[in-house]
């Protein structure tokens, strides 16, 4: 009875404490873990096993490859165009369903993560409320994930413990079955009518700094700009959020005020003023461009090699009084000024024209050392970072879209039948051809669901061990026999997801596992139901922002309070 007692008090401890955050999730499971094992209830193999998992080990390589994902610049463009600029009902059914199939073949934290910034710029553009949207992306990643074997981490850890429990681990389409119509319904709810139950809350300090915080820069319309010809309201740069077009130089001539029906034509150059950012999303437009120059190909920037920086100009520096075109500050640099901001004015003027005045703020791309050359510089009086955007040349986002494809494709059709080694393989090669740097791959893995992770294999065993497991198996086919097996599956379904919700999703696949196979040795029927049923309610995470990453990310850029979730 020790075993069952001290078992017993160990969870009950542990959830307590993951309920009121004391530590770190990742603290308070791995030292749950440790102490079964002082108890003798696990020994120090089963302790450490699920850190030798397959299914561990695997949500860990493919943190990489997905992390990769953000490289390619395709992905946010995809699901920018699919969302387009109308804002309708259907405006959740295009935003959803791009992204849950995305996250159908990728670990949707990194999606959700990339995505973030991409949702808020369109909600500014927009003069919409990012509160509007990102839980539906949250909720878009977590449905999406339940349809394939490598969607979701929870998946793979059921998939590991299916394996060192001696069972067939899953298919890769298998969870889909049940997934996919669950994620359909999901994205058909919200696009409905669920949508209304959204707050509306705006960002005060975005607004605030759109009145503060405006740099003027100009940009040249090419041959491959799609919307030559069309007016500026159809170009859709009329009522951009934190941009202004002032200003549209043609053959000499200088239009200004620019009105809604002035069409825009090859070689023109306009001329905006706005947020940083604005601005930086703006030079990725295809057939607009800052300048023509083959170190700084502003369409094809690595992240790697450049950065943007803000530079303020000192009341000694030897700019004042030149103009930007005649102050050679490519050459002088090595940077390239994207914008000027002056106090709180707004600029109208050519860039080139502009005489640059002591407190002058730069926007510019410059090679990331360019803060540590300038810093203490009397030309400026302050040098700081700017935007930080992973981003690296087209050619290598596209190479790792394929390289993900090959590896879903070896994957289902057996080539190769482990998916530890064929994700393993893609995120080496994606490494050796710097899709992704040796240092942002490590900095993709997340080491504390990892840890939660293989900390829930050893915690698994000992409710196994203690026999905690065969109790609850005992006690859930007494109370819901009378319901058949539909009575029993639901239950195991409310108490893995209620656990989800208090604790996380993986730990709760973890610790419901053994009772669920227990059921299912009691009643001499296959596992297989229970597993699928364990997979999907540990990531059927809505009710609260703790119970899954991805909620947690949208908690604080939304604005939300926790019964938004509910």
């Amino acid at each position: 009875m020790f075993e069952i007692y001290y078992t017993a008090a160990v969870i009950i401890l542990m959830t307590i404490s993951l309920v009121k955050e004391i530590y770190k999730p990742s603290l308070i499971i791995f030292c749950a873990l440790i102490a079964l094992y002082l108890g003798d209830i696990v020994s120090i193999d089963e302790t450490f096993s699920g850190f030798s998992n397959q299914g561990m080990l695997t949500v860990g390589v493919l943190f990489i490859v997905a992390g990769a994902l953000q490289s390619s610049t395709t992905f946010g463009l995809a699901i920018e165009k699919f969302i387009g600029n109308k804002a309708d009902k259907w405006i959740y059914f295009r935003l959803m369903m791009p992204v849950a199939f995305f996250s159908a073949f990728l670990n949707n934290t990194p999606i959700v993560a990339s995505l973030i910034p991409v949702i808020k710029r369109w909600s500014k553009k927009n003069n919409l409320a990012a509160s509007k949207f990102l839980i539906p992306l949250s909720y878009a990643a977590i449905l999406g994930g339940i349809c394939t074997l490598i969607g979701t981490s929870t998946n793979l850890v059921v998939h590991g413990l299916l394996l060192d429990s001696g069972l067939e681990g899953f298919s890769f389409f298998e969870i889909g079955k049940i997934g996919l119509p669950v994620a359909i319904i999901g994205i058909i709810y919200f696009s409905l009518g669920g949508y209304h139950l959204l707050p509306e809350r705006k960002d005060i300090m975005a607004q605030f700094g759109e009145s503060t915080r405006e740099f003027v820069i100009e940009m040249k319309v090419d041959k491959d700009y799609p919307h030559i010809g069309k007016s500026i309201e159809e170009a859709n740069l009329r009522h951009l959020r934190g941009l202004f077009l002032f200003q549209i130089v043609r053959n000499g001539n200088e239009i200004a005020p620019v009105t809604p029906e002035e069409k825009i034509l090859y070689n023109d150059t306009l001329f905006f003023t706005g947020l940083p950012e604005t601005i930086y999303d703006l030079q990725k437009t295809p057939g607009l461009h800052v300048l023509k120059d083959a170190d700084f190909d502003l369409k094809n920037i690595d992240s790697d090699k450049f950065r943007t920086f803000e530079a303020v100009v000192s009341n000694s520096s030897p700019l004042l009084g030149s103009t930007v075109r005649d102050s050679g500050f490519r050459t002088k640099y090595d940077a390239v000024i994207l914008g000027i901001h002056r106090s709180g004015k707004r600029i109208e003027k050519k860039v080139g024209d502009i005489v640059l005045q002591p407190n002058d703020t730069l926007f510019l791309l410059a090679k990331n050392d360019f803060e540590r050359k300038w810093y203490h510089s009397t030309d400026f009086s302050l040098v700081s970072t700017s935007i930080k955007e992973y981003s690296k040349p087209k050619k290598k986002g596209n190479f790792a879209l394929i390289l993900i494809t090959l590896m879903i494709i070896t994957v289902t059709t057996g080539l190769i039948k482990s998916m530890l080694i064929a994700a393993a393989i893609t995120a080496g090669i994606m490494i050796l051809t710097k899709i992704i740097s040796y240092g942002d791959a490590k900095n993709a893995i997340d080491f504390d669901v990892l840890i939660v992770i293989a900390s829930a294999f050893g915690i698994g065993k000992a409710i196994a061990n203690s026999g905690i497991a065969d109790i609850f198996a005992t006690y859930l086919i007494n109370s819901l026999g009378g319901f058949g097996i539909i009575g029993i599956i639901a239950g195991i379904f409310f108490i893995t997801s209620l656990y989800t919700e208090l604790i996380t999703n993986n730990a709760a696949a973890a610790l419901i596992f053994p009772i669920a196979l227990s059921t299912a040795i009691h009643l001499n029927l296959d596992p297989r139901p229970f597993m699928i049923i364990i997979a999907i309610a540990a990531s059927s995470s809505f009710a609260t922002p703790i119970g899954y990453q991805t909620n947690l990310m949208v908690y604080n850029p939304g604005g939300y309070c926790f019964s938004v979730f509910l």
